[in-house]
């Protein structure tokens, strides 16, 4: 079956939806592709007619096995690209996102293969997300939220949000990315921000930032 380019972001946006607990509504799906409400019904049609989602309407979209599959498959090559990207060719984690975005598609099965076996099959992407392996199974790491912890706490950074630059830029420029120690040094009171020392600095980081930020 020939998926074209919009049917793979499609069900891909639809996995990432019900993976962080949303339902893939069309207002939903609609805000986070950047298209319009009637594009993203005529969309869930055509998928549900190939088998990939189980629609309904008012309540949104389902993946079904097949169409999860097809997901995985996508979020295996965007990852893979970005930690390829990071880590042979260097570039800043606020431009990995982008770059995987436009080359996940164009990715063959036997250059995914060399580019996993290249890279030592990494389990993990530059951000934190797992990578789905061959099998497109994923493993999982049980993790907590940074905003979470209280004064005296010390954790490691596994997972930060991957698609804003500007806000990857400043993760970046505190050293708050994955496989980073961190100590909270201080919980403010109603919702105040958390003061966490990262290599030797202190930093105060607002609840709304530290609910982003996955650590064990």
């Amino acid at each position: 079956m020939e998926l074209t380019d919009a049917i793979q972001d499609y069900v891909k946006e639809i996995y990432k939806l019900e993976a962080a607990g949303r339902r893939p509504t069309t207002s939903a799906l609609a805000a986070e592709l950047g298209v319009s409400p009637p594009s993203v019904t005529s969309m869930l049609k055509k998928l549900s007619s190939l088998g990939l989602v189980e629609h309904e309407r008012y309540r949104g979209a389902h993946l079904t096995k097949k169409g999860e599959r097809v997901a995985l498959e996508v979020i295996r090559h965007h990852r893979l690209i970005e930690q390829y990207l990071s880590q042979t060719l260097g570039l800043p984690i606020d431009a990995l996102h982008a770059e995987a975005d436009r080359l996940e598609h164009a990715l063959s099965e036997e250059l995914e293969e060399h580019i996993d076996r290249t890279l030592g099959f990494p389990t993990r992407d530059p951000h934190g997300d797992p990578i789905p392996g061959p099998d497109l199974k994923i493993v999982r790491v049980e993790t907590t939220l940074l905003s979470t912890l209280e004064a005296g706490d010390k954790a490691t950074v596994e997972r930060i949000p991957d698609g804003d630059g500007e806000l990857l830029r400043y993760l970046s420029k505190l050293k708050l990315t994955p496989g980073s120690r961190l100590e909270v040094r201080e919980s403010a009171p109603f919702d105040g921000p958390l003061t966490v020392r990262v290599a030797g600095t202190d930093h105060a980081i607002s609840r709304e930032l530290a609910e982003k930020i996955s650590v064990t």
